[in-house]
């Protein structure tokens, strides 16, 4: 099935020739003397009911400008001013547009301007499509994992070629799972990978130890901006960001404790430095709660998607055997607060379909070593324990009794985090915990990462295994292929919803369709 109409495929495969390539090749954008430069591209996030988030960075004091138009050729473009950046935000700048016009292509192009010398920087121009506000073909392309174990940007392969495979769907936007960056993960030179091969890599100072300065960890934000076809693929692809674990470090919670790489050893104090650069670099909207910090949010994206932008990270317990029998507490995971959120805008959302990005999986079993009992601790809501739910199953248990009894339909969980790709169904025939209905959770990743997998599942909630793929030997390089990011296609004739897990190539490994139910569990007409 074609989903995207011949009239913006067409405007988005010129892009690259006409426009885009000029702005996004292997310039890294030097400033001229005098002029401030823009050495990270542009990026556009967050696209909902008439806005969009246009973000980029400078090397200097300046004031980030923007002018928009629906036409490339910028004849009857709209100016906007936005905010002075300074070292203070690593010079990252963030305008919020508003009053976009529905559906259509909004180019869009930055300067910074200097604020002594008042000298403007060269222009670098975007690409978004304004989210739709009728029924429509709709696209989105998703994924997790990016620079991790290791492996970072190859100039052997020509760099994260996924981000090019992505781009090449011609996608609306992107939902990045989470592990955006890996903090706690070092770039060497080379590495020696299966039958021998080695895997090479551009490298930085920053990415040379782990991040523990506020510098340092946005040193990993701008190491994989370094990336071509990243770079290309932020100016043409929106963006929808979450977090996860290595944008601080490995399975954190607020009971980690962290190595002998790490002079910081105060988990809070190191998650707060990671969080503080995230939000800096996601091309995100601030929400006001949390200190205008907030990860967790909705993307409205017309009556047939609403995206559910979870955070499975900030108001976590810690990590433990997860064997409790109480809610909240030690069993919290996505927190009250957020899950009370999460229950209003499903009973709330008038979409067809609603996805809940969820940047870690429900059924599968994650570890996290063992505590000093010896008993296994665990990293995500599985607790290897088969029967009745316990510890953060218990907000899980208490998030699908209320999906069904409300009457809410279609909603459909995508993840990564596991580094392999799969699709599972979740069934209450299958399942200790009964009273739910049946849903579908599809993985995806990783994107530029060591692969794993397959993990095992716990019964708790009745998944299945329709399909997966994963390597045959823990941590596999790039080089050997299992690397994986998700498609999701909604038609807008018939609301019908594909899923489809492609490699990083773009081939397609699996597709499952699901048809759009009402609260009468029958198809929408």
């Amino acid at each position: 099935m074609s989903l995207i109409r011949p009239d913006r495929r067409r405007v988005l495969q010129g892009l690259g020739a006409t426009l885009l390539l000029p702005a996004l090749g292997q310039r890294t954008w030097a400033a001229p003397a005098g002029r401030p430069g823009i050495p990270d591209g542009v990026q556009a996030g967050d696209v909902t009911e008439g806005r969009a988030l246009i973000w980029s960075r400078t090397d200097r004091p300046a004031r980030l400008l923007v002018e928009w138009d629906t036409q490339e050729s910028f004849r009857t473009l709209r100016k906007a001013a936005g905010p002075i950046t300074t070292a203070a935000q690593d010079y990252t700048a963030r305008i919020d547009l508003a009053g976009l016009p529905a559906d259509q292509h909004i180019f869009y192009r930055v300067r910074f301007e200097d604020l002594d010398s008042g000298a403007l920087s060269e222009a670098i121009i975007g690409h978004l499509r304004s989210a739709p506000s009728q029924r429509g073909d709709i696209r989105f392309v998703w994924g997790g994992d990016t620079v991790g174990q290791g492996f970072g940007i190859n100039p052997d392969i020509g760099g994260m070629r996924i981000y090019n495979a992505m781009r090449e769907r011609r996608p609306d936007f992107f939902l990045h799972s989470g592990d955006t960056i890996y903090a706690d993960g070092p770039v060497p030179a080379q590495l020696t990978v299966e039958e021998g091969r080695i895997w090479r890599n551009l490298t930085t100072e920053a990415k040379s130890k782990v991040a523990e300065t506020l510098d340092e960890f946005r040193g990993n934000y701008r190491y994989n901006l370094m990336d071509t076809h990243l770079k290309r693929f932020n100016a043409e692809v929106p963006q929808v960001w979450q977090w996860d674990d290595h944008e601080t470090t490995n399975n954190w919670s607020p009971s980690k404790t962290l190595d002998e790489r790490y002079q910081v050893k105060d988990i809070t104090v190191l998650s707060g430095r990671a969080r503080q650069a995230f939000l800096e670099y996601a091309p995100m909207r601030g929400v006001s709660a949390d200190g205008a910090g907030r990860i967790y949010r909705r993307i409205a994206y017309g009556p047939l998607l609403d995206v559910f932008v979870l955070d499975m990270r900030s108001y976590r317990a810690g990590n433990d055997s997860n064997l409790g029998d109480e809610e909240g507490g030690q069993g919290a995971f996505l927190g009250q607060e957020q899950l009370d959120w999460l229950k209003k805008e499903l009973q709330a959302s008038r979409a067809t379909w609603k996805v809940i990005a969820a940047d870690m999986p429900i059924g599968l079993q994650v570890p996290d070593g063992k505590d000093a009992q010896g008993q296994a601790r665990w990293e995500a809501i599985a607790n290897g324990d088969p029967g009745a739910p316990k510890g953060r199953e218990l907000e899980t248990a208490d998030l699908l009794r209320f999906i069904a009894r409300q009457g809410i339909r279609n909603t459909v969980w995508l993840t990564a985090d596991v580094h392999y790709c799969a699709a599972h169904h979740y069934h209450p025939d299958r399942a200790a915990f009964q009273d739910f209905e049946p849903f579908w959770e599809f993985v995806a990743g990783p994107l530029n990462a060591g692969s794993f997998g397959p993990n095992p599942l716990d019964a708790t909630f009745g998944p299945e295994v329709v399909f997966h793929k994963a390597p045959p030997q823990a941590n596999t390089s790039p080089l050997s292929g299992f690397q994986f990011f998700g498609e999701v296609e909604i038609d807008g004739t018939t609301a019908e919803l594909q899923v489809t897990l492609r490699d990083q190539d773009g081939r397609s490994q699996f597709t499952q369709k699901l048809q759009p139910l009402n609260s009468n569990t029958t198809p929408i007409a």
